[in-house]
């Protein structure tokens, strides 16, 4: 049966190619290239919260990943199931926001929300580095190697990975300094005007987070399993690493004013936490944010285009500010502590170190000690060496190094500047 709220517009790709005689939907094409690149593969050993590799257990970004996407899919089913404004022959297609959650942190670099603050602040003179506008490059210029012309994605599938719709220059303009964090590169204009059918925005969406509100309810809907996993699933990781325990929390709560008494959220967790039932306690409440989700209909410049436009996300107050409570005690408990700040800055300072001297030897031709090291990949420094301009070459390098793992970055750090560490043979394949 033909699902009725996509229409071509929604399965369109930039190229124009519509695959013949394949027996997958334009959506299923999507989901199965992302999940057989390897820029997929390499979140296995990214960070989530704590680094990757150190123990078994621990969340990693491809987890996290994949995480999002049983959530996503889940909270498909369950507004198919509970909302009268879809049926079975209209309905958000669950393949399309699997493959939407499974991408949504391919841009991200090693070390975490520490290593993609640092690349910003590398990238500050040539454009600046945010996660979000690197998975974009990824999926649109980057993500196949052997071509570097990208998967040619559909449009509702490139749209629902886009969080944020303000350029890097217009966040500049508007705040007056260079921004932080939740910005497409300059660059990307054309591919979000794509996106966006061509279409303008209104001049009340200005840019920042008033524009960044403004998504297809693929996006939206991406964006809570996000906050679910994240506020829920980092929270289990939390308690098991000793991070998150019932003094620290009482502590916490008593600074806040909260208090955790039995059927509150804090007191329905540290309930959890004595009596060691922590996974269970969490799924349940993933449980309860999926069913928290509800639809309402929505009406804009691009309704009348795609429903992807006509719908809007609503989640019940209650258990959005148990979400935002749970976020804010990981962050301030478990971020914020001196121990990931320690490692954060540690790898801050490796790609700082790494960064130095690729930026010198490639982007500004000079040489390192008198000498014309070959530092980098044949293939990547011939890219770069055929770049015209400077802020070229700095986004090649930076492609290289939010491209690399946790674990990659560590050996290559240690390869080019601790003594005794590397041999030739490392260089092999």
């Amino acid at each position: 049966m033909q699902n009725r709220f996509y229409q071509v517009f929604d399965t369109e790709r930039a190229s124009g190619y519509r695959p013949e005689g394949d027996f997958r939907s334009p959506f299923q094409i999507d989901r199965d290239r992302v999940l057989h690149t390897p820029a997929f593969r390499r979140l296995q050993s990214k960070t989530q919260v704590f680094w990757s590799g150190e123990y078994d257990f621990y969340r990693t970004r491809l987890t996290h990943s994949l995480e999002v996407a049983q959530i996503g899919k889940s909270i498909c089913h369950w507004l198919r199931y509970s909302s009268d404004l879809l049926s079975d022959d209209f309905f958000i297609d669950e393949d399309l926001v699997e493959a939407i959650c499974l991408s949504h942190d391919l841009g991200h670099p090693p070390f975490g929300h520490a290593g993609e603050r640092s690349l910003n602040h590398f990238m500050a003179d040539y454009g600046g580095f945010e996660g979000n506008a690197q998975t974009l490059r990824l999926l649109t210029e980057r993500i196949f190697s052997q071509t570097r012309k990208g998967m040619d994605p559909s449009r509702a599938f490139l749209d629902g990975v886009l969080k944020y719709k303000s350029l890097w220059s217009e966040l500049r303009t508007v705040r007056g300094k260079l921004p932080k964090n939740h910005f497409l590169y300059d660059a990307q204009e054309g591919h979000l005007n794509w996106a966006m059918g061509g279409n303008d925005f209104p001049v009340e969406l200005v840019p920042g987070e008033v524009r960044d509100a403004f998504k297809s309810i693929e996006c939206q809907v991406m964006d809570w399993a996000d906050d679910t996993a994240y506020s829920l699933n980092d929270l289990a990781d939390s308690v098991k690493a000793g991070f998150l325990t019932v003094e620290r929390i009482e502590r916490w709560a008593e600074k806040k004013g909260l208090r955790p008494d039995e059927g509150t959220a804090l007191g329905s967790l540290l309930k959890a936490i004595r009596g060691q039932r922590i996974e269970p306690f969490v799924g349940k409440q993933i449980g309860r944010f999926i069913q928290a989700a509800h639809l309402v209909k929505a009406t804009n410049f691009l309704s009348a285009a795609s429903h992807r436009y006509s719908l809007e996300l609503v989640i019940d107050e209650e258990v959005r500010a148990e979400s935002e409570l749970f976020k804010a005690l990981a962050y301030e408990v478990v971020f914020l502590s001196p121990q990931l700040k320690q490692l954060e800055h540690k790898g801050s300072y490796m790609l700082r170190r790494l960064w130095e001297v690729l930026e010198k030897r490639y982007v500004l031709g000079e040489a390192i000690d008198g000498q014309d090291f070959a530092l980098l990949p044949e293939a990547d420094a011939a890219e770069i060496a055929a770049a015209e301009q400077p802020e070229e070459r700095a986004r090649l390098i930076c492609d290289f190094l939010a491209g690399m793992t946790d674990g990659y970055a560590a050996r290559t750090f240690r390869r080019l500047f601790e003594p005794g560490f590397g041999s030739i043979g490392d260089l092999v394949g």
